[in-house]
């Protein structure tokens, strides 16, 4: 009996990580950890991979950019926990040193050189700018700086992320392995071919553990005040197939995300 639909993406998916870890080791390569379901089912992935072959599991790296749903944080925790995860969390400590809630003002003068740098980088040139993590600003300080300089600190030669190419217009043309710089290193993209029901098909069918605000309504997950649910329905009984999957996401985000991507956003 032939392998169904989903078992062959499965497959698809080991192939690109087994040559991913062939290719750079355990050691160089970290795997892009947010907590949501996408991520989650692809660290599931490499989990199975490593169980397969004995090879080492890599690190994960779970990005704080100061606005995280408890739920994310409880989910992470749990997994970390239960499949014996070696989990780094990476912020930016000079700016959230800054800043006490979301909206507060930061002056560019009081940052340390390198946010300075990377914000004249940018090309924002002002005095000061409101804590929005989702902001253009905001997103390159608190998301992208933090991954880079991780990066950097660790010799990473490769960052495998979640990405889909069902899931963004800015994401839609993106390869298996893609080269980036400033830092020079890959990205590695397992599950591009993979659509929302897939993950949910997957998730459900391996039991694989997902983060709880999905059954409360809620599809893609991102800062805690720029997320809303899309439905009172759980995320996998909703309309995938016909209506957005980020719709609850910021928008203003969204409209800059090739922008956000060029600077070496995920």
């Amino acid at each position: 009996m032939g392998k169904t639909a989903l078992e062959e993406k499965i497959q698809k998916s080991k192939d690109i990580i087994k040559k991913a870890l062939k290719r750079f080791g355990s050691d160089r390569l970290v795997i892009a950890w947010t907590g949501g379901k996408d991520s989650t089912l692809m660290l599931w992935l490499y989990r199975e991979v490593c169980r397969e072959t004995g090879m080492k599991m890599p690190r994960c790296m779970f990005i704080d950019e100061g606005d995280l749903f408890d739920e994310i944080v409880e989910h992470v925790n749990r997994v970390k926990k239960k499949w014996n995860l070696d989990v780094v969390t990476v912020r930016n400590e000079d700016v959230l040193s800054k800043v006490k809630k979301i909206g507060d003002v930061i002056r560019v003068e009081d940052l340390n050189e390198r946010n300075r740098r990377e914000l004249e980088r940018i090309g924002f040139h002002e005095k000061e700018f409101r804590f929005y993590p989702e902001s253009y600003e905001g997103n390159h300080l608190m998301k992208t700086l933090p991954m880079n300089m991780f990066i950097e600190e660790n010799g990473i030669k490769a960052v495998s992320t979640a990405i889909r190419w069902d899931e963004q217009d800015a994401r839609k043309h993106e390869d298996y392995f893609s080269e980036r710089e400033n830092p020079k290193h890959i990205r590695v993209h397992p599950i591009l071919h993979f659509t929302e029901r897939d993950i949910w098909d997957a998730t459900f069918k391996y039991k694989i553990p997902f983060c709880s605000l999905y059954r409360l309504g809620y599809r893609s997950l991102g800062i805690k005040s720029n997320t809303r649910k899309t439905s009172d329905l759980p995320a996998w009984e909703q309309d995938l197939e016909n209506t957005k999957e980020r719709s609850g996401r910021g928008q203003d985000k969204e409209k800059i995300m090739k922008r956000l991507r060029d600077l070496g956003y995920m």
